[in-house]
């Protein structure tokens, strides 16, 4: 069979370094889970090294033509590839409630949001690593301080250690991209429940960060906080000068406040 043109709607760019897929694939401990979700295989590049893994490979692919390409030359994925959206796909269709790992050279186009998504399964996903744009890579590991410390770093580290693997250059995709990538990865916290609301812990950043040069007092304004509250020193701060465990502290605080 051909081989599948990479199409720009879908943010595909397609690795050809064998040893940069063997690299991400290696990034996956294998530890507490027995299966592996692959996003975004293409012409299973990177697969390829996960089918010789341990584990039952799973991949979920919108591309038709990548599907069919995949069907036509990996009979190790018999029943396995899973023709759906991740963004919209209930992974419990496959895996029932159990433990599973992600990876994937994910599409830049939608690659927050896969963030986002493995966050709202974080109860089943041990360890998530794969490729992103550089930027977003690092952004998801940056820490207080920075410009690019966000929502992302926030709730990606309050459930997850994170760590910057590698940077991989433009060349050694097809068609190549405007930008280097960067492979990170995303490990659970042994204890990963938050000794605060989660809700209103995801409402306090999100809110935060949307007004992110104003200080903690009038971004959070929308919160109604009580002027006793209203009074913390914590709130003369910027949102990028808070850590993950200053942004519990605070939800903390604003449960205590009644709200």
């Amino acid at each position: 069979m051909e081989k599948v043109k990479a199409k720009k709607h879908l943010g595909q760019h397609f690795l050809k370094d064998e040893s940069i897929a063997k690299a991400i694939a290696d990034t996956l401990s294998l530890e507490g889970y027995n299966d592996v979700l692959e996003i975004g295989p293409g012409m299973g590049v990177l697969t390829q090294y996960l089918l010789d893994k341990p584990t039952n490979t799973y991949v979920i692919e919108i591309d038709t033509e990548s599907v069919a390409y995949l069907d036509a030359n990996y009979p190790k994925l018999k029943d396995k590839i899973i023709s759906k959206d991740f963004l919209k796909y209930d992974v419990n269709e496959i895996f029932e409630g159990k433990q599973f790992a992600i990876i994937g050279n994910f599409p830049y186009n939608i690659s927050t949001q896969i963030v986002f998504r493995t966050l709202e399964f974080r109860h089943q996903i041990p360890e998530f690593s794969g490729m992103f744009q550089k930027e977003v890579a690092e952004r998801i590991c940056e820490k207080k301080g920075s410009k690019t410390y966000g929502i992302l770093s926030v709730l990606a580290q309050a459930f997850y250690d994170a760590e910057y693997l590698f940077t991989v250059d433009e060349h050694v995709f097809n068609p190549p991209p405007k930008v280097k990538s960067g492979v990170m990865r995303l490990r659970r916290k042994e204890d990963f429940s938050l000794p605060c609301g989660e809700k209103l812990f995801f409402t306090v950043v999100k809110t935060a960060f949307q007004q992110r040069r104003k200080t903690l007092r009038n971004s959070l304004k929308t919160l109604n906080l009580s002027d006793n509250l209203r009074e913390d020193k914590v709130l003369d701060l910027r949102p990028e000068q808070l850590s993950v465990e200053d942004f519990i502290a605070l939800t903390q605080k604003i449960e205590a406040d009644g709200i």
